[in-house]
């Protein structure tokens, strides 16, 4: 009988496609780290330069699982806007304005890697950060809706 493998660290970060090195990055989870980077960046190597979030679970002896996430809203976001950062202050430095069905795309390469239930909650998700980062969406407000039974 095998033995049962228990899970000893699980955390998420966020790396470059096919550019994972081992180093301090991944050296607290206690992992091979030369066999997750040879996997990490046969998985990537098409998407070469773009972060992705990854779910890694290390276990007990020293094997582990990982799951690539997505990557972050904000450099989608910035990809198409083709800016380099956002805003140091949202409520002055505005930087850019996307239109809704740009938004749109976003929220859709975002659905399955967020919580969102639908494009709408997705399209929320990409409006916040668009605020945060000093960029506009036309067409959408983040205002939210008053509930008219109270």
């Amino acid at each position: 009988m095998a033995a049962k493998k228990t899970i000893t660290k699980k955390a998420r970060i966020q790396l470059l496609g096919s550019q994972a090195r081992p180093g301090p990055a991944l050296a607290s989870y206690g992992i091979n780290m030369a066999e997750f980077t040879k996997q990490f960046n046969d998985k990537t190597k098409t998407a070469a330069g773009v972060p992705f979030t990854v779910e890694i679970t290390a276990f007990s002896d020293k094997s582990f699982s990982f799951i690539i996430l997505g990557t972050p809203v904000s450099y989608l976001i910035k990809k198409e806007l083709k800016i380099e950062k956002g805003g140091k202050n949202q409520l002055t430095d505005k930087v850019g304005e996307l239109t809704k069905e740009q938004a749109l795309k976003i929220a859709n390469q975002i659905l399955p890697f967020t919580n969102a239930y639908d494009e709408n909650a997705a399209l929320n998700l990409v409006a916040g950060t668009c605020k945060q980062m000093g960029v506009t969406i036309k067409g959408v407000s983040l205002t939210p809706k008053k509930d008219k039974s109270k």
